[in-house]
């Protein structure tokens, strides 16, 4: 005799939080229990390029900063370089530069920093140049996926103007969700941004 199939009931979706730093970063959370702990500085004393801070927040639909967010960054090295097998740019590739880090957000104002390099031009699949910019997957409680942005930079009006992912966004102002805003601190060159998850000025987000 044949049994009727049977089918378990699929498992509740749970959503990132509340507990992002104990996972993913726990040394944020005084906790050591990596042999490696993830860093968000990308850049050694030999890295090439233009060493640069990249500091902001992830605000919620009411402003309010999240304090319990992650952040991921990837990025090309100055050369315009990933460094990733499939990269097949012609640019050299920096073995002293991995391209990619995870910082998550301070408990008091919910700041998130990285010390890193600017990035060089990039080629995409089809061959267009362009524009230099960091991608970024942020993880937070209340999203139940991560999301996919990117950052570009606010001394790069022309190589933006001509970057094919900026001009899929038809809207200049939602453009410019996606732009660092170049300042200095310190003698220190620091890229300024705010990630807004809902709201008027919601961040353009990528499914990728």
């Amino acid at each position: 005799m044949v049994q009727p199939l049977t089918y378990l009931k699929e498992t509740a979706s749970q959503t990132a939080g509340p507990y992002v730093h104990i996972g993913l970063i726990p040394d944020m959370a005084g906790f050591d229990i990596f042999e490696k702990n993830f860093s968000h500085v990308l850049a050694g004393p030999d890295t090439k390029g233009e060493r640069i801070t990249l500091e902001g927040r992830v605000l919620d639909g009411t402003g309010t900063p999240l304090r319990d967010v992650l952040l991921e960054i990837w990025q090309a090295n100055a050369a315009g370089r990933y460094n990733h097998p499939a990269d097949r740019s012609s640019g050299e590739l920096d073995e002293n530069f991995r391209g990619w880090g995870r910082a998550g957000s301070d408990f008091d104002g919910g700041l998130i920093s990285f010390e890193t390099i600017k990035p060089g031009a990039t080629l995409d699949k089809t061959g267009r140049r362009c524009a230099p910019h960091i991608n970024v997957w942020i993880v937070a409680r209340g999203i139940n996926i991560g999301l996919n942005t990117r950052l570009y930079f606010s001394d790069e009006d022309a190589a933006n103007s001509a970057d094919p992912v900026l001009n899929l966004i038809e809207q200049p102002v939602r453009r410019a969700t996606l732009i660092a805003k170049r300042g200095e601190r310190g003698g220190k060159v620091v890229y300024g941004f705010t990630i807004n998850l809902q709201g008027p000025e919601e961040t353009v987000f990528f499914d990728v």
